[in-house]
């Protein structure tokens, strides 16, 4: 049986087509630009979730596949043809890494509202279905914080004691393995919280302790922090982002033992998150 993973060049991606690998499953790696050959075992295949008229060959033969929902919200995908030619192709069941924003009913911004119309196109298609809603990715730090740590040994921050759970992508791709490979998690939706809440402050010392230095935190207004987010994200998603920090400031957050529950593995700590992705910040 093949599998389809979509983004396998992704934080997230690459890692379930490892893992799957791993599990002795055949492996489609689909992105816009594959590699050949890094990966003994992949199939590397070169598709675009934004242009349907690809995917047909990239789905051909498949049964199971791995889909990320929204990433851009100003260059959304169209999930109902991306559902039509997974169907048409014989696709039985999707793995969709999603995003806990859709538990929030009154989010309106276009990530919830997105994610939940790609959500509801798959429940209707009649493929069997996962959903892994994570909360805060530990990669986010790396795009909001390497190039000022890599330059001036620093990190800008509104709100230093604001806490978060962030979630290795080991821990979602490890999810998305089991879901994929073993039986029982058939219309389930799982969210995904780190096991432990950080300050950010905290967060921005671990990684200091895996470089080996003390980084400096710099104080910043409201502002100029979304200014700064919105460098390598969308303004709406800086604007959420920045808003979550401020109310979550001295306050511990949800956490989960999910990954933990499902795979029989623990979840990885923020500080193992930063070790592995010491040479990020270097």
């Amino acid at each position: 049986m093949v599998t389809v993973v979509f983004g396998a060049r992704g934080n997230v991606g690459r890692h379930v087509a490892d893992g799957l690998l791993a599990a002795g499953e055949q492996v489609r790696a689909v992105s816009r630009t594959p590699a050949a050959g890094l990966t003994p075992g992949w199939e590397a295949v070169a598709a675009d979730l934004d242009r349907p008229e690809t995917l047909p060959a990239a789905l051909d033969g498949a049964d199971k596949m791995f889909l990320y929902g929204m990433l851009n919200p100003e260059k959304p995908y169209d999930i109902e043809k991306v559902a039509a030619a997974a169907t048409a192709a014989g696709i039985r069941q999707v793995v969709l890494l999603s995003s806990v924003s859709v538990l929030n009913p009154d989010a309106d911004h276009p990530v919830p509202r997105l994610n939940r119309t790609i959500e509801q196109v798959i429940q209707r298609s009649g493929m069997d279905w996962t959903f892994l809603r994570p909360g805060t990715f530990a990669t986010n730090t790396r795009t909001w914080w390497a190039e000022s740590i890599r330059t001036d040994n620093l990190v800008r921050l509104p709100y230093p004691l604001a806490q978060s759970a962030p979630v290795h992508e080991k821990d979602i791709a490890a999810l998305a393995v089991t879901a994929l490979t073993e039986p029982g998690h058939s219309h389930q939706a799982y969210t995904i919280y780190g096991a432990e809440s950080l300050a950010l402050q905290r967060q921005v010392e671990y990684i200091g302790e895996a470089l080996g230095r003390r980084i400096r935190i710099e104080h910043v207004s409201d502002e100029q922090a979304r200014a700064e987010v919105s460098r390598t994200m969308h303004p709406v998603v800086a604007e959420a982002i920045v808003s979550q920090w401020a109310a979550a400031s001295g306050i511990p957050v949800l956490t989960s033992v999910i990954a933990e529950k499902i795979t029989g593995t623990p979840a990885h700590t923020y500080a193992r998150w930063a070790v592995d992705h010491s040479d990020d910040f270097r």
